[in-house]
């Protein structure tokens, strides 16, 4: 690999970690510092964790804010703010209180409330009960394999 490429490899974002918005609560550490390459620790179990910056979760819409550019998801562990809404292509039509979507953003806060600015929504909502049943798994699986 020449050099010009080997460096643009590395700076190349991670994919998506799959996570829980209580994982975000309970790293705490308050801001992400993700432009710089850092990100937030969450734990994985039995003693194992990860650096994530870009994530990818799941929940239900219970408040749109499009003035404020927000929405406001809650997953089984608890609720986060989905930020940037407004600039998502497509992603507007899915963020209506009671649909079932999936968003992957980059972390701007863990605690006390998770905040991710939006890159992608997508709406899950029509085979929302077997995404909510699911979910759980699909992280725990996804971490386990990465950690």
């Amino acid at each position: 690999m020449f050099k010009a490429e080997k460096s643009i490899v590395d700076k190349k974002r991670p994919p998506p970690v799959k996570v829980l918005s209580g994982q975000l609560r309970a790293a705490g550490g308050g801001r992400g510092h993700t432009d710089g390459g850092d990100g937030v620790q969450i734990r994985v179990g039995q003693g194992r964790s990860l650096i994530v910056s870009l994530v990818w979760m799941q929940g239900t819409v219970l408040d749109v804010q499009l003035d404020r550019n927000t929405v406001m998801l809650m997953d089984e562990t608890g609720t986060f703010t989905v930020q940037g809404v407004n600039n998502i292509p497509k992603g507007k039509p899915c963020l209506l209180q009671g649909k079932y979507v999936m968003v992957m953003g980059v972390i701007q806060a863990a605690s006390p409330e998770p905040v991710i600015r939006a890159v992608k929504v997508a709406d899950l909502t029509e085979q929302a009960a077997l995404h909510r049943r699911m979910w759980k798994l699909e992280v725990q699986d996804l971490q386990r394999v990465m950690a």
